[in-house]
């Protein structure tokens, strides 16, 4: 009997991390950040909180939070095409 060569965990994990995600407004935004924000804000921004259409950004820095908050009305609107209805109505950054 021929032995297959060992395979990725990531292989067997994958189809069940996919059931794990809460089905929250947020826990979509979070899922969707890295495509909507693009690599570099998902690198040092990420979703924390959502309530009554504010989303709260964790940012690495204040200089990221002040950038983020620029692009703040097109982030918006992008998420909210994403999501197919609108959740986000605007953002808030912090630092830290």
């Amino acid at each position: 009997m021929r032995r297959l060569a060992p395979r990725p965990l990531s292989a067997a994990l994958t189809p069940l991390v996919g059931g794990l995600t809460p089905a929250t407004p947020l826990a979509r935004v979070q899922q969707l950040w890295p495509q909507v924000a693009g690599a570099a804000i998902a690198s040092a921004a990420r979703p924390a909180a959502l309530a009554d259409g504010v989303l709260t950004v964790r940012c690495e820095a204040a200089v990221w939070a002040q950038e983020i908050e620029l692009v703040g009305e097109v982030l918006v609107e992008r998420l909210n095409e994403a999501l197919h209805e609108p959740v986000v109505r605007r953002l808030r950054c912090h630092a830290g």
